[in-house]
Protein backbone atom coordinates (compact mmCIF):
# COMPACT_ATOMS: atom_id res chain seq x y z
CA UNK A 1 0.00 0.00 0.00
CA UNK A 2 2.71 2.25 1.25
CA UNK A 3 4.67 1.62 -2.52
CA UNK A 4 1.18 2.14 -4.23
CA UNK A 5 1.03 5.47 -2.49
CA UNK A 6 4.19 6.66 -3.56
CA UNK A 7 3.31 5.88 -7.63
CA UNK A 8 0.10 7.89 -7.11
CA UNK A 9 1.77 10.81 -5.71
CA UNK A 10 4.54 10.60 -8.53
CA UNK A 11 1.24 10.77 -11.12
CA UNK A 12 -0.22 13.74 -9.18
CA UNK A 13 3.02 15.35 -9.35
CA UNK A 14 3.46 14.76 -12.99
CA UNK A 15 0.04 16.49 -13.49
CA UNK A 16 1.03 19.48 -11.32
CA UNK A 17 3.46 20.17 -13.56
CA UNK A 18 2.23 19.86 -17.07
CA UNK A 19 -1.02 22.09 -15.49
CA UNK A 20 2.40 24.94 -15.19
CA UNK A 21 2.88 24.62 -18.28
CA UNK A 22 -0.21 25.12 -19.24
CA UNK A 23 -0.83 27.91 -17.21
CA UNK A 24 2.56 29.33 -18.63
CA UNK A 25 1.99 29.12 -22.39
CA UNK A 26 4.53 25.96 -22.84
CA UNK A 27 1.75 23.95 -24.28
CA UNK A 28 4.67 22.40 -26.47
CA UNK A 29 6.14 20.99 -23.48
CA UNK A 30 2.85 19.85 -22.05
CA UNK A 31 1.96 18.30 -25.27
CA UNK A 32 4.81 16.12 -24.88
CA UNK A 33 5.00 15.71 -20.65
CA UNK A 34 1.16 14.31 -21.03
CA UNK A 35 2.25 10.84 -22.68
CA UNK A 36 4.31 10.34 -20.18
CA UNK A 37 1.12 11.10 -17.40
CA UNK A 38 -0.89 8.39 -20.14
CA UNK A 39 1.71 5.67 -19.97
CA UNK A 40 1.35 5.78 -16.51
CA UNK A 41 -2.05 5.92 -16.35
CA UNK A 42 -2.46 2.94 -18.35
CA UNK A 43 0.49 0.86 -16.59
CA UNK A 44 -1.96 1.44 -13.24
CA UNK A 45 -4.40 0.58 -15.27
CA UNK A 46 -2.82 -2.95 -16.27
CA UNK A 47 -1.51 -3.47 -12.85
CA UNK A 48 -5.20 -3.42 -11.70
CA UNK A 49 -6.16 -5.97 -14.02
CA UNK A 50 -3.32 -8.14 -13.19
CA UNK A 51 -4.09 -8.37 -9.94
CA UNK A 52 -7.74 -9.30 -10.35
CA UNK A 53 -6.43 -12.45 -12.51
CA UNK A 54 -3.44 -13.76 -10.12
CA UNK A 55 -6.40 -13.58 -7.45
CA UNK A 56 -9.33 -15.46 -9.23
CA UNK A 57 -6.33 -17.92 -10.37
CA UNK A 58 -4.87 -18.41 -7.17
CA UNK A 59 -8.16 -19.17 -5.70
CA UNK A 60 -9.28 -21.73 -8.41
CA UNK A 61 -5.97 -23.94 -7.95
CA UNK A 62 -7.90 -26.96 -7.21
CA UNK A 63 -9.98 -26.85 -10.67
CA UNK A 64 -6.20 -26.56 -12.35
CA UNK A 65 -4.89 -29.36 -10.59
CA UNK A 66 -7.91 -31.67 -11.50
CA UNK A 67 -8.41 -30.65 -15.12
CA UNK A 68 -5.13 -31.62 -18.11
CA UNK A 69 -6.69 -29.21 -20.33
CA UNK A 70 -7.05 -25.15 -19.51
CA UNK A 71 -10.82 -24.37 -18.18
CA UNK A 72 -12.78 -22.42 -20.39
CA UNK A 73 -13.70 -19.92 -17.48
CA UNK A 74 -9.79 -19.43 -16.54
CA UNK A 75 -8.72 -19.04 -20.12
CA UNK A 76 -8.78 -15.45 -20.48
CA UNK A 77 -6.88 -14.70 -16.64
CA UNK A 78 -4.24 -16.89 -17.66
CA UNK A 79 -3.84 -15.76 -21.27
CA UNK A 80 -3.65 -12.50 -19.99
CA UNK A 81 -0.73 -13.35 -17.24
CA UNK A 82 1.20 -15.01 -20.13
CA UNK A 83 1.38 -12.01 -22.08
CA UNK A 84 2.07 -9.52 -19.51
CA UNK A 85 4.91 -11.40 -18.18
CA UNK A 86 7.34 -10.15 -20.61
CA UNK A 87 6.06 -6.46 -20.78
CA UNK A 88 5.78 -5.95 -16.85
CA UNK A 89 9.76 -6.30 -15.78
CA UNK A 90 9.27 -5.03 -12.74
CA UNK A 91 6.82 -7.91 -11.79
CA UNK A 92 9.46 -10.63 -12.31
CA UNK A 93 6.75 -13.36 -10.80
CA UNK A 94 5.07 -12.82 -13.80
CA UNK A 95 7.65 -14.80 -15.95
CA UNK A 96 8.08 -17.54 -12.97
CA UNK A 97 4.11 -17.72 -13.63
CA UNK A 98 4.19 -18.16 -17.31
CA UNK A 99 6.98 -20.85 -16.95
CA UNK A 100 4.76 -22.38 -14.94
CA UNK A 101 1.71 -22.56 -17.08
CA UNK A 102 3.72 -23.36 -20.06
CA UNK A 103 4.95 -26.49 -18.16
CA UNK A 104 1.22 -27.17 -17.47
CA UNK A 105 -0.68 -26.67 -20.92
CA UNK A 106 2.25 -26.78 -23.27
CA UNK A 107 4.59 -24.24 -25.43
CA UNK A 108 1.99 -23.74 -27.85
CA UNK A 109 -0.69 -22.73 -25.55
CA UNK A 110 1.72 -20.20 -24.45
CA UNK A 111 2.83 -18.87 -27.79
CA UNK A 112 -0.85 -18.65 -28.65
CA UNK A 113 -1.34 -15.78 -25.81
CA UNK A 114 2.07 -14.37 -26.11
CA UNK A 115 1.38 -13.79 -30.16
CA UNK A 116 -2.00 -12.90 -29.59
CA UNK A 117 -3.00 -15.88 -32.27
CA UNK A 118 -6.66 -15.84 -33.21
CA UNK A 119 -9.00 -17.04 -29.82
CA UNK A 120 -6.27 -16.74 -27.77
CA UNK A 121 -8.61 -14.97 -25.03
CA UNK A 122 -6.15 -12.16 -23.81
CA UNK A 123 -8.44 -9.43 -21.98
CA UNK A 124 -8.64 -6.84 -24.75
CA UNK A 125 -8.52 -3.49 -22.41
CA UNK A 126 -5.10 -4.97 -20.88
CA UNK A 127 -3.70 -4.79 -24.60
CA UNK A 128 -4.81 -1.76 -24.50
CA UNK A 129 -3.28 -0.61 -21.23
CA UNK A 130 0.39 -2.62 -22.46
CA UNK A 131 0.51 -1.38 -25.78
CA UNK A 132 3.85 0.44 -26.51
CA UNK A 133 2.21 2.78 -29.59
CA UNK A 134 1.81 6.51 -28.91
CA UNK A 135 -1.44 7.80 -27.32
CA UNK A 136 -3.56 9.68 -29.98
CA UNK A 137 -4.43 12.98 -30.65
CA UNK A 138 -7.99 12.50 -29.02
CA UNK A 139 -6.26 10.96 -25.88
CA UNK A 140 -3.73 13.42 -24.99
CA UNK A 141 -6.55 16.39 -25.85
CA UNK A 142 -8.65 14.70 -23.24
CA UNK A 143 -5.96 14.40 -20.88
CA UNK A 144 -4.74 17.88 -20.80
CA UNK A 145 -8.27 19.57 -20.79
CA UNK A 146 -8.76 17.18 -17.87
CA UNK A 147 -5.82 18.47 -15.94
CA UNK A 148 -6.77 21.84 -16.66
CA UNK A 149 -9.68 21.41 -15.04
CA UNK A 150 -8.73 20.10 -12.13
CA UNK A 151 -6.54 22.92 -11.55
CA UNK A 152 -9.34 25.61 -12.54
CA UNK A 153 -7.17 26.78 -15.40
CA UNK A 154 -8.41 29.51 -17.78
CA UNK A 155 -7.02 27.56 -21.11
CA UNK A 156 -7.90 28.23 -24.61
CA UNK A 157 -6.96 24.25 -26.38
CA UNK A 158 -7.45 25.90 -29.71
CA UNK A 159 -3.82 26.27 -30.46
CA UNK A 160 -3.02 22.71 -28.97
CA UNK A 161 -6.70 21.42 -30.98
CA UNK A 162 -5.22 22.69 -34.15
CA UNK A 163 -1.44 21.31 -33.70
CA UNK A 164 -2.70 17.67 -32.61
CA UNK A 165 -5.29 17.72 -35.53
CA UNK A 166 -2.33 18.95 -38.13
CA UNK A 167 -1.42 15.95 -40.61
CA UNK A 168 2.48 15.84 -41.41
CA UNK A 169 3.64 15.18 -44.84
CA UNK A 170 5.18 12.11 -45.70
CA UNK A 171 8.62 13.42 -46.99
CA UNK A 172 9.64 10.10 -47.32
CA UNK A 173 7.38 9.90 -50.04
CA UNK A 174 8.29 13.02 -51.58
CA UNK A 175 6.34 15.66 -52.35
CA UNK A 176 3.17 14.95 -54.26
CA UNK A 177 3.71 18.21 -56.80
CA UNK A 178 6.94 16.31 -58.01
CA UNK A 179 4.71 13.13 -59.50
CA UNK A 180 1.76 15.04 -60.81
CA UNK A 181 1.81 15.34 -64.10
CA UNK A 182 1.75 19.27 -65.59
CA UNK A 183 -1.75 20.44 -66.55
CA UNK A 184 -2.53 21.24 -70.21
CA UNK A 185 -1.23 24.30 -71.44
CA UNK A 186 0.77 25.13 -69.27
CA UNK A 187 4.84 26.03 -69.99
CA UNK A 188 6.90 23.21 -71.17
CA UNK A 189 10.25 23.36 -69.25
CA UNK A 190 13.21 22.07 -70.57
CA UNK A 191 16.52 20.61 -68.47
CA UNK A 192 19.59 20.55 -70.01
CA UNK A 193 22.47 17.69 -69.11
CA UNK A 194 25.91 18.50 -70.16
CA UNK A 195 29.07 16.58 -70.08
CA UNK A 196 32.64 16.36 -71.32
CA UNK A 197 34.12 12.69 -72.05
CA UNK A 198 37.78 11.92 -71.54
CA UNK A 199 38.30 12.73 -75.67
CA UNK A 200 37.37 16.74 -74.83
CA UNK A 201 33.82 16.42 -76.39
CA UNK A 202 31.16 17.76 -75.07
CA UNK A 203 27.70 16.03 -75.57
CA UNK A 204 24.41 18.20 -74.00
CA UNK A 205 20.69 16.38 -73.76
CA UNK A 206 17.40 18.47 -73.15
CA UNK A 207 14.94 16.98 -71.57
CA UNK A 208 10.91 18.40 -71.48
CA UNK A 209 9.25 17.99 -68.69
CA UNK A 210 5.96 16.91 -70.17
CA UNK A 211 7.27 14.30 -72.52
CA UNK A 212 7.64 10.61 -72.00
CA UNK A 213 10.60 9.11 -71.87
CA UNK A 214 11.74 6.01 -72.28
CA UNK A 215 13.44 4.37 -69.45
CA UNK A 216 16.44 3.19 -71.74
CA UNK A 217 16.75 6.67 -72.52
CA UNK A 218 16.45 8.10 -69.13
CA UNK A 219 19.35 5.28 -68.08
CA UNK A 220 22.01 7.08 -70.21
CA UNK A 221 22.09 10.21 -68.01
CA UNK A 222 25.80 11.10 -67.35
CA UNK A 223 27.03 9.33 -64.23
CA UNK A 224 28.97 12.55 -62.99
CA UNK A 225 25.08 14.26 -62.61
CA UNK A 226 24.39 11.17 -60.33
CA UNK A 227 27.36 11.25 -58.65
CA UNK A 228 27.14 14.84 -57.77
CA UNK A 229 23.35 14.17 -56.19
CA UNK A 230 24.82 11.61 -54.08
CA UNK A 231 28.27 14.08 -52.60
CA UNK A 232 24.92 16.77 -52.32
CA UNK A 233 22.79 14.36 -50.11
CA UNK A 234 25.65 13.58 -48.00
CA UNK A 235 26.79 17.27 -47.14
CA UNK A 236 22.87 18.54 -46.70
CA UNK A 237 22.63 15.43 -43.87
CA UNK A 238 25.67 16.53 -42.29
CA UNK A 239 24.34 20.05 -42.20
CA UNK A 240 21.65 18.55 -40.62
CA UNK A 241 23.00 16.38 -37.88
CA UNK A 242 24.64 19.85 -37.08
CA UNK A 243 22.11 21.82 -36.49
CA UNK A 244 20.12 19.24 -34.87
CA UNK A 245 19.02 20.20 -31.21
CA UNK A 246 20.61 18.37 -28.48
CA UNK A 247 18.42 17.27 -25.60
CA UNK A 248 18.04 19.71 -22.79
CA UNK A 249 19.21 19.24 -19.47
CA UNK A 250 15.31 18.92 -17.82
CA UNK A 251 14.29 16.21 -20.76
CA UNK A 252 17.59 14.22 -19.69
CA UNK A 253 16.36 14.31 -16.02
CA UNK A 254 12.66 13.99 -16.88
CA UNK A 255 13.76 10.74 -18.88
CA UNK A 256 15.50 9.39 -16.08
CA UNK A 257 12.78 10.32 -13.43
CA UNK A 258 10.70 8.40 -15.58
CA UNK A 259 12.96 5.38 -15.33
CA UNK A 260 13.40 6.18 -11.41
CA UNK A 261 9.44 5.70 -11.42
CA UNK A 262 9.35 2.42 -13.30
CA UNK A 263 11.70 0.78 -11.37
CA UNK A 264 10.02 1.61 -8.03
CA UNK A 265 6.75 0.34 -9.39
CA UNK A 266 6.04 -2.65 -7.09
CA UNK A 267 1.78 -2.83 -6.65
CA UNK A 268 -0.44 -5.05 -5.34
CA UNK A 269 0.03 -7.09 -8.58
CA UNK A 270 3.49 -7.95 -7.73
CA UNK A 271 2.15 -9.40 -4.49
CA UNK A 272 -0.78 -11.37 -5.85
CA UNK A 273 1.48 -12.93 -8.69
CA UNK A 274 3.97 -13.99 -5.65
CA UNK A 275 1.40 -15.39 -4.09
CA UNK A 276 1.13 -17.10 -6.97
CA UNK A 277 4.31 -18.03 -7.92
CA UNK A 278 4.38 -20.10 -4.37
CA UNK A 279 2.46 -22.89 -5.88
CA UNK A 280 5.20 -24.34 -7.30
CA UNK A 281 6.83 -25.38 -4.12
CA UNK A 282 3.68 -27.59 -3.93
CA UNK A 283 3.97 -31.35 -4.08
CA UNK A 284 4.29 -30.79 -8.35
CA UNK A 285 0.51 -29.11 -8.23
CA UNK A 286 0.83 -27.81 -11.80
CA UNK A 287 1.53 -30.93 -13.55
CA UNK A 288 -0.88 -32.70 -15.59
CA UNK A 289 -2.76 -35.42 -14.38
CA UNK A 290 -1.70 -38.95 -16.36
Amino acid sequence: MLLQNKRDLQLKLMRKEIAQFLQAGQEAIARIRVEHVIREQNLTAAYAILELFCEFIHARIPIIESQRECPAELREAIASIIFAAPRCSDVPDLLLIKNLFMTKYGKEFVLAAAELRPDSGVNRELIEKLSISAPSADVRLRVLKDIAREYNLDWDSSKTEAELSKKHEDLLGGSKQMHDRAPPGSPQKRVSFESSSSNGTHSALTVDSNQNIPPKTISKVPNEIKSSSRNDDVIVSKSKSKTERRPESSEILERARAAIASAERASAAARAAAELAKIQYGPRKFEGKS
